[in-house]
């Protein structure tokens, strides 16, 4: 039993086997130990059986909870569900040890759940791996083990579906592995610093909290990464159309689902160039407005005393200020004290004539489209990317604009997130990312 084992879960790190003997028998154990409650293995099988104060045999005969497989091929999805199967006499038994998680865990809290699993990734990483295995219960799931930080030891796990994972990723992300030589590590934000994003404009590496979302990932052929002390595991590769895809998306209708997806790239677009294309239409091109349209904005920044450049920078401060106030006050205060100095810092500026009504529209809406992206470091990266188109609106207007959107374009082409392309702006069937993964092994 033990060899057979060994073989289908070749890669699982997570995977206990013994070899036992008394006076009279010899059993064999095996059990997952991410998935089992490991002091019920040893009060009903390990504890009986070295004590010997009764026949193992004749209890394991006596107790109901012991339960024969006959069929050796049910032994991986039974090993999958939490049991411990014992080698006794020749016939295996079941004993069921799972250890199951329900209040220990936290809600999830930077990705909003509507209809998704309410719980979230543990930073206890045998917890997380619980998680994991319950809801994606398949013996292909292989788990490598490995400690990064020459000074922190921190350990950290590889989890991936050895039928649907492209090799090539893999060996990349090993690679990679092998090459981080930071002494300390904390959280998987430092690793993935350390993998590549540092420098980058875009993240390329998904960090989630939910256990939805890793699953999904596993299943498309990813490779997850987690570490010892930090609730969020990496999922890699990840490209553009990740980062805009909500995971409740995958509970909702098809319809539906497009068009929240349509509404969030139009936000990116909006929140990216609406700053820059209002410096290049006031300096530049008003004639692209209707004439009433064109009065009615002129009238507005009649007692603003400086170009509109300016106008767009002392809003745009003012609301970054806004947001990182919000996520650094306390909870119970910070959304009070941003919706107070918003509508009170706004509204003054307006009247002291700081800045036009007009202004304040756009910067609204460049922070109510900035908020609509799902995920949180593809939200953080997308605020920064207004800024350099201002510059070249001052200079060049509507011509600087479209420069500088086909040089993220060209950028976004340009990238790679562990040697598969970067900018897809649309989804792809699991089935297709499986038999990719299987061209690639063959």
């Amino acid at each position: 039993m033990l060899n057979r084992l060994g073989t289908l879960f070749a890669e699982s790190r997570d995977l206990t086997m013994d070899r036992l003997q008394n006076e009279s028998l010899i059993i064999e154990v095996a059990y997952i130990s991410s998935l089992c409650d490991e002091s019920k293995v040893s009060d009903f099988i390990l504890v009986p059986f070295t004590k010997q104060e009764h026949p193992f045999d004749e209890l394991v005969a006596r107790n109901p909870s012991f339960k024969q497989v006959d069929d050796p091929a049910k032994w991986a999805e039974t090993l999958l569900h939490g049991f411990a199967l014992v080698l006794l006499n020749g016939t295996v038994y079941k004993l069921d040890v799972a250890r199951i998680i329900r209040n220990e865990n936290p809600q999830t809290m930077v990705e909003t759940v509507i209809m998704g699993p309410q719980i979230a990734l543990s930073e206890d990483l045998i917890d997380s791996i619980n998680i994991i295995r319950s809801r994606y219960p398949s013996e292909e799931l292989a788990i490598e083990e490995r400690t990064i930080g020459t000074i922190s030891k921190s350990r950290i796990v590889l989890i991936y579906d050895k039928h649907r994972v492209d090799a090539t990723v893999l060996s990349h992300v090993r690679a990679k592995l092998e090459r981080v030589s930071d002494p300390i590590y904390t959280a998987t934000g430092e690793l993935v610093r350390s993998l590549g994003d540092r420098y980058r404009l875009f993240p390329s590496m998904m960090m989630s909290e939910r256990p939805d979302r890793v699953c999904s990932g596993i299943e498309d052929g990813k490779v997850i990464l987690m570490m010892q002390g930090s609730m969020f595991a990496i999922i890699l590769p990840s490209t553009f159309f990740d980062f805009l895809h909500a995971v409740d998306d995958d509970y909702d209708s098809f319809w539906m689902t497009r068009a929240m997806i349509t509404l969030r790239y139009f936000a990116v677009v909006l929140t990216v160039t609406l700053p820059a294309l209002y410096v290049a239409i006031m300096s530049y091109n008003p004639e692209l407005f209707r004439v009433q349209l064109s009065f009615s904005i002129a009238g507005s920044r009649s007692a603003v005393p400086y170009p509109s450049f300016v106008e767009v920078f002392i809003m745009l401060f003012m609301i970054e200020s806004l947001i990182e106030a919000s996520v650094r006050l306390p909870k119970y205060i910070g959304s009070t004290a941003t919706t107070v100095g918003g509508l009170i810092l706004g509204q003054a500026a307006q009247q002291a004539g700081l800045v036009s009504s007009i202004m304040i529209i756009v910067t609204s809406v460049v922070a109510i489209s900035n908020f609509v992206i799902p995920v949180n470091n593809m939200s953080t990266a997308i605020r920064f990317l207004k800024y350099p188109l201002i510059i070249p609106a001052i200079f060049f207007g509507i011509s600087g604009v479209t420069f500088g959107v086909f040089c993220y374009l060209v950028y976004l082409a340009d990238l790679r997130s562990f040697g598969k392309p970067y900018f897809r702006l649309f989804g792809r069937s699991r089935s297709q990312s499986a038999d990719i993964g299987q061209v690639a092994r063959e």
